[in-house]
Protein backbone atom coordinates (compact mmCIF):
# COMPACT_ATOMS: atom_id res chain seq x y z
CA UNK A 1 0.00 0.00 0.00
CA UNK A 2 1.22 3.14 -0.97
CA UNK A 3 0.09 6.54 -1.63
CA UNK A 4 0.31 6.40 -5.17
CA UNK A 5 -2.51 3.83 -5.25
CA UNK A 6 -4.72 6.13 -2.80
CA UNK A 7 -8.08 7.09 -4.84
CA UNK A 8 -10.24 9.99 -4.41
CA UNK A 9 -12.75 7.37 -3.96
CA UNK A 10 -10.80 5.91 -0.66
CA UNK A 11 -9.65 9.13 0.60
CA UNK A 12 -12.90 10.08 0.76
CA UNK A 13 -13.64 7.04 2.67
CA UNK A 14 -11.70 7.78 5.28
CA UNK A 15 -12.47 11.27 5.82
CA UNK A 16 -16.12 10.25 6.73
CA UNK A 17 -15.01 7.91 8.76
CA UNK A 18 -12.88 10.21 10.41
CA UNK A 19 -15.54 12.44 10.89
CA UNK A 20 -17.43 9.92 12.11
CA UNK A 21 -15.18 8.72 14.38
CA UNK A 22 -15.38 12.51 15.96
CA UNK A 23 -18.62 13.16 16.06
CA UNK A 24 -19.17 9.95 18.05
CA UNK A 25 -16.80 10.89 20.42
CA UNK A 26 -17.75 14.34 20.92
CA UNK A 27 -21.61 13.14 21.59
CA UNK A 28 -20.04 10.68 24.27
CA UNK A 29 -17.98 13.46 25.75
CA UNK A 30 -21.37 15.39 26.10
CA UNK A 31 -22.82 12.76 28.18
CA UNK A 32 -20.31 13.66 31.12
CA UNK A 33 -21.94 16.84 31.58
CA UNK A 34 -25.79 16.44 33.57
CA UNK A 35 -28.00 16.04 30.30
CA UNK A 36 -31.78 14.63 30.18
CA UNK A 37 -32.98 11.27 30.32
CA UNK A 38 -33.59 11.53 26.49
CA UNK A 39 -30.59 12.89 25.56
CA UNK A 40 -28.30 10.51 27.57
CA UNK A 41 -30.84 7.24 25.02
CA UNK A 42 -30.22 9.21 22.19
CA UNK A 43 -26.51 10.89 22.31
CA UNK A 44 -25.35 6.86 23.37
CA UNK A 45 -27.19 5.39 20.70
CA UNK A 46 -25.88 7.69 18.19
CA UNK A 47 -22.53 8.03 19.34
CA UNK A 48 -22.34 4.38 18.95
CA UNK A 49 -23.61 3.99 15.44
CA UNK A 50 -21.36 7.00 14.66
CA UNK A 51 -18.50 5.09 15.56
CA UNK A 52 -19.79 1.48 14.40
CA UNK A 53 -20.02 3.51 10.78
CA UNK A 54 -16.41 4.82 11.32
CA UNK A 55 -15.02 1.46 12.31
CA UNK A 56 -16.88 -0.28 9.34
CA UNK A 57 -15.75 2.43 6.72
CA UNK A 58 -12.11 2.39 8.14
CA UNK A 59 -11.90 -1.07 7.74
CA UNK A 60 -13.46 -1.35 4.49
CA UNK A 61 -11.24 1.82 2.95
CA UNK A 62 -8.57 -0.44 4.10
CA UNK A 63 -8.99 -3.05 1.97
CA UNK A 64 -10.07 -0.99 -1.06
CA UNK A 65 -6.58 0.66 -0.89
CA UNK A 66 -4.78 -2.92 -0.20
CA UNK A 67 -6.62 -4.41 -3.38
CA UNK A 68 -5.89 -0.99 -5.30
CA UNK A 69 -2.70 -1.81 -4.54
CA UNK A 70 -2.48 -5.56 -5.67
CA UNK A 71 -3.84 -4.43 -9.04
CA UNK A 72 -1.04 -1.93 -9.60
CA UNK A 73 1.61 -5.00 -8.87
CA UNK A 74 0.02 -7.02 -11.39
CA UNK A 75 -1.99 -9.38 -8.83
CA UNK A 76 -2.10 -10.98 -5.77
CA UNK A 77 1.53 -11.72 -4.38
Amino acid sequence: MSLATLSPTILVMFAVALTAALSGLWLLSRLRRPVGEARIYAYRMIAVMALALAAILTMSAAAMWSWNGEIAAGGAA
